[in-house]
C-alpha cells in the first residue's frame, strides 16, 4: 500500500474561490457571458453571495487562464472578439449563491497543521486580528474557529486573555497515551454489547479497503482512526469516560497531515496501523471481547511510538518561520500543563 495526498479531493471540500471560477467559466462557454463584457469583484461576490477575496481569485484565475483580460480600472473583460477596447457593458449575473463549508471549517485545516508543527518546538500565541486579515475573513469566522479549536484542546486562554497553544512535549503525549490505554479498553468493553454486528463488519470493510489501496490520503486514514476510536467507543454507556477520553483527541490531528515532513511517519508504520485496527475489529466479531480490548491496549502502545516519532525528526531541524497570525509565547509558558 502507497500513500498520495493527491487521492483525497471532493465536491465537499471545494472552495468558495475554486466553485466561482467553475461557474464563470462555465457561463462564458455557454454564451452568457460575451466577450467584450466586463465583470467586477464586487459584481461577482454580490451575485455568488461570497467575499470579494473568492471573487478576485477566481477572476485572477480566469486571466491565467485568458478567458479574460484584466483592464485597469474597469475590472475584467471577456477574452475574444472584442472592439470595445476594454469598454463594453457590464455582464449581467443573476444571484447564484455558491453553497460551501462554512468560513471557519475551510481555513481550519490549514491553522490546524500550522499550529501543530509550531507546538512541536514551543508555546505560540495566536493574534486574532491578524488572523482574520490573513486569510481575509471576518473576526466572526476567527472565533468560531478559535472556539473548536478551544473545544478540541488545541488551544486555550492565558491570563490575561490572549489565545495560547502550549508546546506539546514528549513527557505530555505519554501521558495521553497512558490515559488512553487505561480508558479505551474498558470502554470498548462496554460498548461492544451495544454495537450491531453490522456496524463492526462495515467498520472492518473500511479497514481491508484502505489496506487494498495503492494510494491512501490522510482523510482517509483519519476517517479510519475515528471508526474505532470514536465511533465505536462512542457506543459506552459510561459518559464521563468518553469526556475523559475527548481531552486526548488532540493527538489524532496529526494523522490529517501524513505527508508533512514533521508530523507525518513513515509509511510502514500507517500500514501496521490500519494491520492493528484490523486484529481489534475481528476479534470483537468473534466475540472475543477481552481478546479485543487488549488488542486496543497493545495498538495503543504502538501508536504512542509512532507518535514520538515526531519528535525525533524535529530534534535536527531549526525553527520554521511563522505565519503573520503566530508567534513565539512566553518561554515559561513552553509546556502544556499535564
Amino acid at each position: 500500500m502507497l500513500l498520495d495526498e493527491r487521492s483525497e479531493g471532493s465536491d465537499k471540500t471545494v472552495s468558495r474561490q475554486e466553485r466561482a471560477y467553475r461557474l464563470l467559466k462555465s457561463l462564458i462557454a455557454e454564451g452568457r457571458i460575451v466577450p467584450g463584457e466586463r465583470l467586477q469583484e464586487a459584481q461577482v461576490a454580490k451575485a455568488f453571495g461570497i467575499s470579494r477575496s473568492p471573487a478576485r481569485h477566481a477572476l485572477r484565475s480566469l486571466c491565467a487562464d485568458r478567458v479574460l483580460n484584466e483592464h485597469d480600472g474597469k475590472g475584467y473583460v471577456v477574452a475574444g472578439n472584442d472592439e470595445t477596447g476594454g469598454d463594453g457593458p457590464l455582464a449581467t449575473l443573476d444571484p447564484i449563491k455558491i453553497q460551501a463549508t462554512p468560513q471557519w471549517e475551510r481555513i481550519y485545516k490549514e491553522v490546524e497543521q500550522e499550529l501543530f508543527i509550531r507546538i512541536l518546538f514551543g508555546a505560540v500565541r495566536i493574534n486574532e486580528k491578524q488572523l482574520a486579515l490573513h486569510f481575509d475573513v471576518s473576526r466572526t469566522v476567527t472565533r468560531d474557529l478559535l472556539a473548536r479549536m478551544h473545544g478540541m484542546g488545541l488551544i486555550e486562554k492565558d491570563s490575561a486573555g490572549h489565545w495560547l497553544a502550549r508546546r506539546v512535549t514528549p513527557e505530555h503525549i505519554r501521558d495521553l497515551y497512558e490515559m488512553r490505554r487505561l480508558l479505551e479498553p474498558k470502554a470498548l468493553l462496554k460498548a461492544l454489547p451495544h454495537i450491531a454486528a453490522a456496524q463492526l463488519r462495515t467498520v472492518r470493510g473500511n479497514i481491508r479497503h484502505a489496506l487494498d489501496q495503492s494510494s491512501l490520503g490522510s482523510s482517509a486514514f483519519d476517517a479510519v482512526e475515528r471508526d474505532l476510536h470514536v465511533d465505536i467507543l462512542g457506543f459506552c454507556p459510561n459518559k464521563e469516560m468518553l469526556r475523559a477520553l475527548e481531552r486526548t483527541h488532540m493527538v489524532f490531528g496529526p494523522t490529517r497531515y501524513l505527508f508533512h515532513p514533521f508530523l507525518g511517519v513513515p509509511v510502514e508504520m500507517i500500514e501496521g496501523a490500519l494491520k492493528e485496527h484490523l486484529d481489534i475489529v475481528e476479534r470483537a466479531l468473534r466475540g472475543d471481547a477481552d481478546g479485543a480490548a487488549q488488542a486496543l491496549h497493545d495498538h495503543l502502545k504502538m501508536a504512542d511510538d509512532r507518535w514520538l516519532k515526531r519528535f525525533a525528526v524535529i530534534a535536527q531541524t531549526t525553527q520554521l518561520q511563522f505565519p503573520p497570525y503566530l508567534t513565539p509565547a512566553d518561554p515559561r509558558q513552553a509546556s502544556v500543563q499535564s
